[in-house]
Formats: structure tokens, C-alpha cells, sequence
């Protein structure tokens, strides 16, 4: 990136003043508690079942639209006006076509509109509390996960550390029928302090956030999980799939097993098919047996499918003042990403 104007003001190669990344904690002093920002494009349908609980577990919530085609913020407006909490989303627009992950994204310049590292910049500087915590729009939280980022902010106190999230996918079939990746989930980086020590910079494939702070928390794996449509092109947003397993392990397991899954082949080893009753949807049912169900894991399931939900307990929701859910992380291995420091053109 390049400075401008001032400090920490960074502006872009195409020369849009609009669209120069001014941070929030230069000139305003941050207000305590959680931002929750979420980069959104034609996330319709996801939303209704990501959006109410997020608002309702931090003190802000930005979503940053590019480009979608199917209300996505008609939606995300509607949601939040129906919960009662529209005065804690923001609603902003990124106009531009940003780079997907893989070659797409190394052949841009980060200093660009299109890169997907000042795509990321400009989103989190408008954050305006101590905290900044990623968000995807196809990400679900628990209600015992909802209680976790209430207390995120007050566990965080005088820590100053960053935190990361264990997200395992869900695959919808249909509005009864999910399947569960059981498999263990790495954990990554998704909240840090509101500081200028903490920037999304260029890796290979993707943006990441740097720098992993001395002390690390990890929120339990019963926290959220992604929704993936198996009716749905779940990875338009990479340039390429050739996802190598030494280099891109996750996505290769994702890959496998939403083409596996879709094409109706044998179900996988640690994937549980989840059946909801009438009237339910599945997401919805999911939500309240999630985290027993990765608590206890497969052992819970009678043929890999639940019919009732009082199959399993979720543990208790803690309240504030309990034992913190939040494990220490230090040892947790970030996925590497090498450093990108100069940008490469696209062909």
C-alpha cells in the first residue's frame, strides 16, 4: 500500500480518493467491544440464518456488499430491522471486482481495488470499536456460540491477543437434509485488536492478517459452522481447483467431499447426515444440536441420521462472570502464507 494524505491513509493505484483506506484509529478513539465485519456477495439466502445472531452477539456488524445480484442487502436490512438492532449493522458498498484466491489474486497489485488484501483494508477501517472480528456470510452460530463472542470483549481485556475460530462446513441437500464434516477443523485467525499493528497483507493464494499476537485465544470448534449449497458453485471465488493436499489440504477436503456429496456416492468417513423433523429447517435444527454434536462427535448418530433433537445435549449456555470458553492457542499453528511484498501484475 502506499500512504497518503497523512497518516495512516493509504491510497490506490487507480487514483479513487473515495475508495483511499483511512483508519478508523488514527483520528477517532475506538469504543469497547466487537466489530463484526463480513464481506458479502449474493449471500441471500445464508443470511437470515447468519445475520440475526451475529447482531445480536456483538456491538457492530459492517457488511461490505460486492456486487450482489439477489438482495443481499435488502435482506440483511430487513433482518436486522425485524430483530430490532438496526442501529448495530452498517451497510457499505464495495463496487469493484475483486480478484479471486489463487493465480488471479498473485497477479494483482495490492495496492489495487481489485486485490483482495485492500479489499479486506478498506472494509476493517471502518471499524470503530477496540475489536475487529471477520465474518462470513455463510457463517452460523451457535446459541452457546452467540454467548462466546458476548464475552469475547471482557475476556480480552487488558490481554490485548488475538483470537481464531475453528469452522467446519455443513453441506445443505435440502431444507431437511445436511451433511456434518466431523473431521478435526485448524484454527484461524478471525479477531484481533483495532490497532494499526494489524493489516491484511498479500499471500499467495489469499489475504491474511498479520501479525499473530503473542497471546492467542481459541474459541471451542461447537462455536459456528459453514453452510455450503450443494446446489450452489461453492468455489466461484477461486481462480482455479487443482487444490493440492500438501498445499491446500481444507479446500481439497472440501472439493471431495462437496462433489461427493452431491453426486449422492457412499457417505465419507466423519461426515453425519442430519435430518430435521417437519416444519424445520435443517440450518435451524443444526443450530441447537451442533454443539453436542461436535462435542460427542459420530458415536451420538444411529446410522449417521438424527430424527429427534433430543438425541444429544448441547452443552450449557455460561453466562457472564463464568469459566471462560475460550482455550489458550499458542501452540495452534497458523496455515502458512508466505509474504507478498511486491505486487505482480495481471497478465
Amino acid at each position: 500500500m502506499t500512504e497518503s494524505g497523512g497518516p495512516g491513509e493509504w491510497s490506490n493505484r487507480e487514483g479513487l480518493e473515495e475508495y483511499a483506506i483511512r483508519w478508523n484509529w488514527v483520528s477517532d478513539s475506538s469504543s469497547s467491544g466487537f466489530t463484526t465485519v463480513l464481506r458479502v456477495k449474493n449471500e441471500a439466502r445464508s443470511l437470515p440464518f447468519v445475520l440475526p445472531g451475529v447482531l445480536r452477539s456483538v456491538e457492530q456488524t459492517i457488511i461490505v456488499d460486492n456486487g450482489s445480484t439477489d438482495g443481499t442487502v435488502e435482506v440483511a436490512l430487513r433482518l436486522a430491522a425485524e430483530a430490532g438492532l438496526e442501529d448495530r449493522l452498517q451497510v457499505l458498498s464495495y463496487p469493484f471486482e475483486v480478484a479471486r484466491c489463487g493465480p488471479e489474486h498473485l497477479w494483482t497489485f495490492p495496492d489495487s481495488v481489485h486485490s483482495l488484501s485492500y479489499y479486506y483494508n478498506w472494509s476493517f477501517s471502518h471499524v470503530r470499536t477496540r475489536y475487529a472480528l471477520k465474518w462470513d456470510g455463510d457463517m452460523v452460530l451457535t446459541p452457546q456460540g452467540e454467548q462466546v463472542l458476548r464475552d469475547l470483549a471482557w475476556q480480552l481485556q487488558g490481554v490485548d491477543g488475538t483470537v481464531k475460530i475453528c469452522r467446519s462446513s455443513v453441506y445443505i441437500e435440502s431444507d431437511r437434509v445436511a451433511y456434518v464434516d466431523l473431521a478435526s477443523p485448524p484454527g484461524e485467525l478471525w479477531g484481533w485488536r483495532n490497532t494499526s499493528e494489524h493489516a491484511f497483507i498479500k499471500g499467495f493464494d489469499w489475504e491474511f492478517v498479520r501479525p499473530f499476537a503473542d497471546y492467542n485465544l481459541q474459541v471451542p470448534d461447537w462455536v459456528c459452522f459453514e453452510l455450503k449449497w450443494l446446489d450452489a458453485d461453492k468455489f466461484s471465488h477461486w481462480s482455479h481447483t487443482d487444490f493440492q493436499v500438501e498445499h491446500l489440504p481444507r479446500k481439497r477436503r472440501e472439493w471431495e467431499l462437496f462433489h461427493t456429496l452431491r453426486e449422492g456416492s457412499s457417505l465419507p468417513e466423519d461426515v453425519a447426515r442430519v435430518e430435521s423433523s417437519d416444519g424445520l429447517h435443517v440450518i435451524e435444527y443444526l443450530r441447537n444440536i451442533y454443539a453436542a454434536l461436535r462435542q460427542y462427535g459420530p458415536t451420538v448418530l444411529v446410522t449417521g441420521l438424527l430424527t429427534e433433537a433430543g438425541d444429544v445435549k448441547p452443552p450449557p449456555v455460561d453466562h457472564p462472570g463464568s469459566d471462560s470458553a475460550l482455550l489458550p492457542a499458542q501452540d495452534v499453528a497458523p496455515v502458512p502464507q508466505p509474504t507478498q511484498k511486491e505486487g505482480i501484475p495481471r497478465e
